[in-house]
């Protein structure tokens, strides 16, 4: 009889780590096991949707697009030469996900959309989903400028005037008030 007992607690509390482990995993910034690739990624918030995701204002859906870094990505590393196609790896089954979960067809016309990386990986960031988004061409401000901020922020990177996660900080946050500080 106790032996019954000793099971049905046995198996209570592996129940309890494992509900314990995962409550843990979906804390504002997590770990991630991105499949595609054998790095591992911060996600920078929850991502609490994968459909009916709304762009606003040039801005990715925080629920499905809160982003994400490879977070041993040192300055070094992103200021060489051919870092972030060295580190790119986004499939078109991946493409045709993101755009599903914005609600638009795959393809688009081309050059009206891209799928971005949120935070770009010159910066760091990494090829997660939660990371991924189609950025429209129009109306502007769209992928164009804000390569263009990428670009302006990566360099600040480089040249020592900021450091890595203030970069990431800028563009996750609002990388259209960098675009209006640089235009």
């Amino acid at each position: 009889m106790w032996t019954k007992h000793i099971s049905f607690l046995s198996a209570v509390a592996i129940f309890l780590i494992g509900l314990g482990f995962y409550l843990y995993s979906i804390q504002q910034k997590q770990l991630v096991y991105n499949s595609n690739s054998p790095t591992i990624n911060v996600v920078l918030g929850d991502q609490t949707k994968t459909a009916d995701c709304i762009i606003k204002n040039a801005l990715p859906d925080s629920s499905c697009t809160p982003g994400a870094i490879f977070p041993n990505a040192t300055k070094e590393q992103i200021c060489t030469s051919g870092y972030s196609s060295s580190v790119r790896d986004v499939s078109v089954t991946i493409k045709k996900q993101i755009y599903a979960e914005y609600g638009l067809t795959y393809p688009q016309a081309r050059g009206a959309y891209e799928v971005d990386h949120f935070i770009s990986l010159e910066l760091g960031g990494s090829n997660d989903i939660s990371n991924l988004w189609p950025e429209a061409a129009n109306p502007k401000p769209g992928f164009h400028e804000k390569d263009m901020v990428e670009n302006y922020l990566h360099d600040q990177v480089c040249s020592g005037d900021m450091s890595l996660q203030e970069a990431q900080k800028e563009i996750s946050t609002n990388w259209l008030a960098v675009y209006n500080k640089i235009k």
